[in-house]
């Protein structure tokens, strides 16, 4: 399990962090969200002391990650994939890895195998791809079989292929009671990965739930229905209690009622429908009413009717990095 309590970090007058408190529990993929510069980065840095905390704690089962003595077999991370020796054969890459931290040889053959880059395995990884420097990334948080492992855009550089495996292997990794710990931008891989959700904006927690209580607290469900007799159906529903409006090409949208509901009525009123169909949001429309005030810079259109930012207009925009990128310390830092 991972532990945060009240983690902040400062930088200069940037507050990337602050006051986080929330925990990473076994047996579920957890998956970590927030806008451009909300501090996800930054966090899970912090977890891997690679950043140094203004204040707070991360514990790792535990203990502090510099207290872990052989850190691999503990926690297993992937936060950039190019951080490999570019001049380094896979296997040798993860050679080095594996004996600064005890672990067998033969476990580097097994890696590369479940990531599928033995073919490439006596291959300098400078002239690897995206996709492949991401699978090989994959192999070295894998490499000491720990029970707690984090993932900080996994899929990226992926084909369909390789974003199946990473989806089932992180839902496998959970089902065997490991912590599995999954950052991602991609609102459409992570509804169909994540059990539970944690939330940041601007360094603060916004939200730590289930997925389907997020959607559901964050988003409108509603029903569609259609019917060539539509004045009739709207007084039918009216009468009924439901309240209907009406959207484009004719349609009428109801809230509070299922469709089966408003299929029995229809029916006992003898009214043909042309559709019932429920509406459920997205994760991506959850997140983008969750945080539409947490993102730092919004888009305005230029369309023909001028500049107008909606409210999650902004998302995917460039924004001021958080902290630090891999391997690196800001010149106010201490070391």
């Amino acid at each position: 399990m991972i532990e945060i309590e009240r983690l902040t970090k400062r930088y200069g007058r940037k507050l990337a962090v602050d006051d986080l408190s929330f925990q990473v529990r076994p047996g579920v993929v957890t998956g970590f969200l927030g806008p451009n510069g909300a501090g996800k980065s930054t966090t899970m840095r912090m977890m891997l002391d690679l950043d140094n905390p203004t204040g707070g704690s991360v514990r790792i089962d535990g203990k502090h990650y510099r207290e872990l003595a052989e850190p691999l077999k503990h926690i297993g991370a992937l936060l950039e994939a190019k951080s490999m020796h570019g001049g380094r054969t896979a296997y040798n890459n993860l050679l080095c890895l594996a004996q600064s931290n005890r672990i067998p040889a033969s476990r580097v053959s097994e890696v590369l195998e479940m990531v599928g880059l033995t073919a490439v395995a006596k291959k300098k990884t400078k002239g690897f791809s995206l996709g492949m420097g991401q699978r090989l990334g994959i192999a070295s948080a894998l490499l000491g079989d720990p029970e707690i492992l984090m993932f900080d855009e996994p899929v990226n550089g992926l084909d369909p292929e390789g974003i199946h495996w990473i989806r089932n292997l992180m839902k496998a990794l959970a089902h065997e009671g490991r912590t599995v710990f999954v950052s991602s931008h991609l609102m459409s891989e992570m509804a169909l990965t994540a059990d539970h959700l944690i939330v940041i904006g601007q360094g603060r927690l916004l939200a730590d739930t289930s997925m389907a209580d997020f959607i559901h607290e964050n988003s409108r469900s509603f029903a569609r229905l259609r019917s060539p007799d539509r004045e009739r159906l709207r007084d039918v529903l009216h009468a009924a209690g439901f309240t209907a409006v009406e959207a484009a090409d004719g349609v009428l949208e109801i809230d509070g009622a299922t469709t089966e509901e408003l299929g029995e009525l229809a029916a006992r009123e003898g009214i043909v429908l042309h559709e019932l169909s429920a509406q459920r949001a997205s994760l991506e429309e959850a997140f983008m009413r969750m945080t539409a005030q947490s993102v730092e810079y919004h888009a305005h259109s230029n369309g023909a009717h001028g500049p107008g930012p909606g409210p999650v207009q902004g998302w995917g925009q460039p924004q001021p990095a958080a902290g630090p990128r891999w391997g690196e310390r800001r010149p106010d830092e201490g070391a």
